[in-house]
């Protein structure tokens, strides 16, 4: 007969009125979450568990005779909860890697509607505006500095749209930094983002909230869970969301989604989830102002820093993105025995994407116009920055062409996680495989009337209609890419075949080394077709690389609330990976496909769960290093083979859970120090790698007062700060600080009522969220959102 034993460590408090919550994904919400979302197994002398902390993020299912014992800490303390995959079995605090969570409890608090804003909670994360000569935006994230487009995931699989992800279907997000191919294949440089999903539970709940505020927004969202049987469930999650951008002009924002699911086998050895997502947006893109050099300075600095408004956009009434995204997901579950346990995850997507957007592009004559008396012929270019690449003439302005964009994923990864003895050695093995396929197809527009030049003092988007008409009806005014030349169509597809298999083996209770490999076989093909034959002949890639990435941890666990690690990882990014979210897949320089970038991490950490798991404290210090970095060339929007080795190193550390009874924190501190070590460009050695601060630092804390009183309140805040980064390698472009300070006050009238106003960027700094080479986008100013919550 199964037996749990559930040892509340800590009282369960209700802070700010929310209840606990887990990274499961498979339970609903209060006392079930905690069950399911909070399980790890603490040693006990002379059982097995002492080396098997296999939690069961996948799946809750038990066998007849298991023993487990439950312990219930608290949401702000990340470090007993399990990360949301099969392949990462043990929970954050025995995991030797840096992990940042961001936990439902804190997403309710801050009223987080997309998983950017959960992000500016997790140091080392930085916006960018989007690369690619497409003009790509959506969510493009670099994690201590280097691109991690390509490294979102949810529930362990790949997402490859290129869209704004709104997080009214997630329940947790973790950031598992340093290069993580041995788990998730190729990319994760700097690491990756996996979002676990709302899923099913048995116990049923119904909520719905509303909030409206500052800058015309209005919110609704409604989730509804609901047992069907003993073992099934289903849930349904909605919403709809429309704003503006406060200290913005002309920015909005229509989304709606909705992301039906059930579960079978709930509490029995053989699980099924069945998902599907939906989520589409209309919206203005916005790419922000142009950086510029002052004369007579060192360095360029966004025009707003030099008395330019922050409301001013320099885009069109031409721009647009509107997307449509669909993924349709199984995740199946099943335990064999005490031993081993299998698992497989299946999903497809289907993304759908129309875009057009403006690059303002401020040149010397507009600079020397608005520093030397002249501001009002400071004009600025909407078309990019000066191209004079094949078929471009010098002074002529790269557009980003407006462009329809249709991409398909399919993903499967299967798995088995299995725990036995050899002697006295333990184990637990993680063996597997994963294959995926995605394909993209564009077609690009052009304008037949030239975009206005704006004024830079006062734009006007209104410029009327610029006739669009598809490329192919237009070939002159197709923008010409080097090596790639004028095209209309083009496409292309990866293929990925993966093999990963890591033991982990305890010598002792408390000592234990961990080591793996994954073996990759990378398919990329790439096709522009159309435009010009006769002068730009149709253009064909194709590229297969084979990848290797080993790495190793050693382990100390002196007790079950502390974990000490040193690790060595590596990954590879092979040429060709960024399918949907870059225009040009494979970028040849001169007529060789570039050799793929290799990273490789040292770390030394560690976690203690302290006071009976009410705080998790966490620290690492690491050193992660580039070689054959890539980037963005400020011109033609293409990603391009640098040759350049880069290094970051530095310290992060995070503290997070109860101070007191009532009253909850989660703070954040890095410090990085990275520069260009090796480079073809001289002058960029010894440089800070773009986009990375020296330091940066979170802090957010709500204190309950009266709880379950008439009376209650709960009131608090947080800062976030960023010193200033560089914005190119060379250094001669950065962004100020980011100083945010943020409040939240809030009453419950009762069980199941509640009220909240939520308040950001309180002091109505000039900051700067997403960031690019020579183009930085304001953050929005002073905003204030109220909120209504009904649960049952």
């Amino acid at each position: 007969m199964n037996r749990f034993i559930r040892c509340c460590l800590t009282p369960l408090p209700v802070v700010t009125g929310l209840a606990l919550s887990g990274a499961s994904g498979l339970a609903a919400d209060g006392k079930e979450k905690a069950d399911q979302g909070h399980r790890h197994r603490h040693r006990h002398e002379g059982e097995d568990e002492r080396y098997r902390r296999r939690d069961n993020a996948a799946s809750p299912s038990l066998s007849d005779n298991d023993e487990h014992l439950t312990v219930i800490g608290h949401g702000f303390n990340t470090l007993n909860q399990p990360i949301g995959l099969s392949r990462m079995p043990q929970d954050v605090l025995h995991t030797p890697q840096n992990i940042n969570v961001v936990p439902q409890a804190l997403m309710k608090q801050q009223n987080v509607k997309s998983l950017d804003e959960a992000l500016r909670d997790v140091p080392g994360v930085t916006s960018s505006i989007g690369e690619g000569a497409g003009g790509m935006n959506g969510d493009q994230f670099l994690i201590r500095g280097f691109q991690a487009q390509n490294d979102i995931y949810e529930d362990g699989l790949r997402d490859f749209g290129v869209y704004s992800r709104d997080a009214f279907n997630m329940e947790t997000i973790s950031v598992i930094k340093g290069p993580s191919s041995e788990v998730f294949g190729n990319g994760t440089t700097g690491g990756a983002i996996n979002m676990v999903t709302k899923t099913p539970g048995l116990a049923n709940r119904y909520a719905a909230d509303f909030s409206g505020g500052s800058g015309g927004y209005y919110r609704g969202t409604l989730d509804v869970n609901q047992r069907l049987n003993a073992t099934t469930a289903f849930r349904i999650e909605g919403m709809g969301n429309e704003n503006n951008i406060v200290g913005r002009d002309f920015i909005y924002s229509h989304r709606w989604g909705i992301a039906p699911s059930i579960a079978f086998g709930l509490g029995e050895r053989a699980t099924l989830v069945l998902q599907y997502m939906h989520q589409q947006e209309n919206s203005v893109p916005d790419f922000g102002v142009p950086v510029v050099k002052k004369p007579g300075t060192a360095y360029a600095l966004p025009i707003t820093q030099y008395g330019i408004p922050r409301t001013n956009w320099y885009g069109t009434n031409n721009d647009q993105n509107a997307t449509n995204d669909n993924m349709e997901t199984a995740r199946f579950s099943y335990k064999l025995n005490r031993h081993i346990t299998f698992y497989d995850d299946l999903r497809g997507g289907e993304f759908y994407r129309t875009f057009a957007a403006s690059k303002a592009t401020c040149d010397q004559t507009c600079v020397n116009n608005y520093f030397l008396g002249n501001p009002a012929s400071a004009l600025v270019a909407r078309s990019g920055p000066v191209g004079a690449g094949k078929g471009v003439g010098p002074g002529t302005y790269m557009a980003p062409l407006p462009y329809q964009q249709t991409s398909w994923s399919v993903q499967n990864v299967g798995s088995m996680v299995a725990d036995f003895d050899t002697g006295f050695l333990k184990h637990q093995v993680v063996a597997g495989f994963d294959l995926e396929r995605v394909n993209d197809v564009r077609s690009q527009s052009t304008y037949t009337r030239a975009k206005p030049y704006a004024s830079l003092v006062n734009p006007n988007p209104y410029v009327g209609n610029l006739n669009l008409i598809p490329g192919d009806l237009n070939p002159g005014g197709l923008v010409s890419l080097a090596g790639i030349g004028a095209k209309d169509h083009t496409n292309g597809y990866a293929f990925d075949t993966g093999l990963f298999l890591y033991d982990q083996i305890w010598f002792t209770p408390w000592l234990s080394i961990k080591g793996g490999f994954r073996w990759d076989r990378w398919q990329t093909s790439y096709n522009a077709t159309g435009g010009d034959t006769a002068t730009n002949p149709d253009v064909h890639f194709h590229n297969v690389s084979s990848v290797f990435n080993p790495n190793a941890s050693l382990l100390i666990t002196p007790d079950s609330h502390q974990t000490y690690y040193f690790t060595w990882a590596t990954s590879t990014t092979p040429t060709g990976m960024y399918v949907t979210n870059g225009s040009v897949p494979i970028r040849p320089p001169g007529n060789t496909i570039a050799d793929p970038e290799k990273a490789r991490l040292y770390e030394l950490g560690a976690k203690y769960s302290a006071f009976h798991d009410r705080l998790g404290f966490s620290a690492s210090l690491f050193r992660l290093e580039k070689n054959n970095a890539t980037n963005s060339d400020p011109v033609t929007g293409q990603i391009v083979s640098t040759g350049d080795t880069q290094r970051n190193q530095g310290l992060e550390v995070s503290v997070g859970g109860l101070i007191t009874r009532g009253w909850n924190i989660s703070a954040t501190y890095a410090l990085y120090d990275s520069d260009t070590t090796a480079s073809l460009t001289k002058a960029n050695v010894g440089k800070n790698v773009q986009y990375v601060p020296h330091n940066q630092a979170t802090l957010w804390s709500v204190y309950d007062a009266f709880s379950g009183k008439p009376y209650n309140i709960a009131f608090g805040g947080g800062v976030t700060w960023r010193q200033h980064v560089w914005l190119d390698a060379a250094n001669t472009a950065r962004v100020p600080a980011n100083l945010d300070f943020s409040a939240v006050i809030s009453h419950r009238f009762n069980s199941h009522w509640k009220v909240a106003m939520n308040g950001y960027n309180l002091a109505n700094r000039l900051n700067y969220q997403s960031l690019f080479s020579n183009r930085a986008t304001p953050s929005a100013g002073r905003t204030f959102l109220g909120q209504l919550s009904y649960s049952y």
